[in-house]
């Protein structure tokens, strides 16, 4: 049994350091191949379209040719009203936000991201999924003043750029909302293929309006190199970044994916300033993130709380009693041989908000940074 806890141990920290290594990596990747000091691909919504097109072949490779997983049963009212809304968002989300790296820096970028439950309790309570509360109200006040003080120490503080990345954010947290708003209410259930299967062409479509009346034009004019290799890389990192999400909250909890969404977080700000020199960090933004991350963790902690309180209050007395029987049950067979019991596994299905449409039955909530390292 020991043997057994410690191999599922190292294959979690395994999967969370291959997760941490992916979403790090596509980030810098990003921005190195948009970045016009270093492979000069000036083009997000062409690169993200990059993304989107090959995540949605293999996709269809998986489901269609090799028939590895199953497709959903999708009528064409689910697919009309929740798939693509959901896709616009999704593409609107990855378009402004890869297009920030073109102004600002990775690290100020993810200082910025700390405003992402800001920006989903906002949008909950708009969608009317939630409620204004004072104890969450305060964690978002704390936030917002946290990424106010890191903005202000910023050096090369751009305005076009931080709008940019806001604007991602917010786009991707009506994402999520609708995620819970319109799936969840129809029952859908998607596996990370699935969801990459029917979005990632939607959202393929959807970008290429944006790309005809802003990107095409500038590919005609002006010499854009176009390596293979890099794009193929870049976007099979992207890909498998998904598939590392769906591992990661299969085998953890809430607290130790948070904790090693914040860990994450600190090496990209660090690495960030070793991989392009350009970007400076100051006292001021360190100590703006800080705050930001104090309201952060305390907003963390109060959904887990509430999410464990209602767990214990959505529990029935008859469920209880049912519960105690098989637990006297069990013990009662260990001695008798001949009679087997089971005991009952009590689990709720959370949407992750981790990875487009992925749900799963697990006693977690997704960490909400995460969407938005997609590509």
């Amino acid at each position: 049994m020991a043997k057994m806890i410690n191999k599922t141990l190292v294959l979690t920290y395994i999967y969370l350091l291959i997760y941490i290594l992916l979403s790090s990596g596509v980030i810098l990747y990003n921005k190195w191949v948009l970045s016009p000091k270093y492979f000069n691909f000036p083009l997000p919504i062409t690169l993200t379209m990059i993304h989107m097109g090959f995540s949605g072949f293999v996709a269809f490779l998986l489901i269609r040719v090799f028939k590895v997983v199953a497709p959903v049963k999708m009528t064409f009212e689910i697919y009309a009203t929740c798939v693509v809304p959901i896709s616009a968002f999704f593409a609107s989300s990855l378009w402004f936000g890869n297009t920030a790296y073109l102004h600002i820096s990775v690290a100020f970028i993810q200082m910025l991201k700390a405003l992402m439950p800001v920006a989903t309790f906002i949008m909950a309570v708009v969608c009317g999924t939630d409620k204004p509360r004072c104890d969450v109200f305060s964690n978002m006040l704390l936030i917002s003043v946290g990424v106010v003080i890191s903005s202000y120490g910023e050096i090369h503080f751009n305005i076009v750029g931080t709008v940019y990345q806001v604007t991602g954010i917010f786009a991707e947290a009506l994402r999520l909302v609708l995620t819970q708003v319109l799936l969840q209410k129809k029952g859908l259930t998607l596996n990370p293929i699935n969801s990459l299967y029917y979005i990632a062409p939607c959202s393929f479509v959807f970008l290429a309006l944006p790309w005809y009346v802003l990107e095409q034009p500038s590919m005609e004019i002006t010499q854009i190199q176009f390596n293979f290799w890099i794009f193929f890389s870049n976007a099979l990192c992207a890909l498998a970044l998904n598939f590392s999400i769906f591992l990661v909250i299969g085998r953890t909890g809430a607290v130790t994916i948070r904790v090693a969404g914040v860990l994450k977080d600190w090496i990209l700000i660090a690495l960030s300033t070793v991989i392009f020199p350009e970007s400076t960090i100051t006292g001021l933004n360190i100590t703006g993130y800080a705050v930001a991350l104090c309201g952060v963790v305390m907003y963390n902690y109060i959904k887990v709380r509430d999410v464990k309180a209602s767990q214990i209050t959505a529990e029935t007395l008859p469920d209880r009693i049912n519960k105690e029987w098989k637990m006297e049950k069990k013990s009662s067979d260990k001695f008798n041989p001949d009679v087997g019991g089971e005991s009952p596994r009590v689990g709720a299905e959370i949407t992750d908000e981790e990875a487009p449409l992925i749900t799963s039955r697990l006693s977690h909530i997704g960490r909400t940074q995460l969407g938005n390292h997609t590509a």
